[in-house]
């Protein structure tokens, strides 16, 4: 049998976080990494790009609201099951694609209980 890693401890509590933004919120890479108190938004990145399949990996985004690279359909569809506020495409955009509405899709965490003691 091959040997199964453990999840290295940041990846876990940016996964933990991930976890219980509402659906139709989102939080940017930054929020997350500032609410931990540690890493910064490459970093939180960094972790969902390695480990963000098994979690709703499209409510941590870009401060611009622009979705993933690569994974925009998925997220788009995700987006409107859930009610994520979208704003359309700035003119000119590149593949046209809405972007999230941060002002009113940000979530600020307020419900997530502190675990950083």
């Amino acid at each position: 049998m091959g040997r199964v890693e453990e999840l290295p401890e940041y990846a876990e509590r940016v996964l933990e976080v991930t976890e219980l933004i509402p659906p139709g919120r989102v939080m940017t890479y930054g929020d997350v990494a500032e609410w931990l108190g540690e890493g910064g938004p490459r970093q939180v990145g960094r972790v969902m790009a390695l480990y963000g399949g098994a979690v709703p990996w499209w409510r941590v985004v870009r401060a611009d609201g622009v979705p993933l690279a690569g994974h925009e359909i998925r997220a788009l569809e995700q987006y409107r099951t859930e009610g994520t506020p979208l704003r359309p495409a700035p003119p000119g955009a590149e593949g046209h694609v809405p972007r999230i509405d941060m002002k009113r899709a940000r979530w600020d965490g307020a419900s997530i209980p502190d675990r950083r003691d």
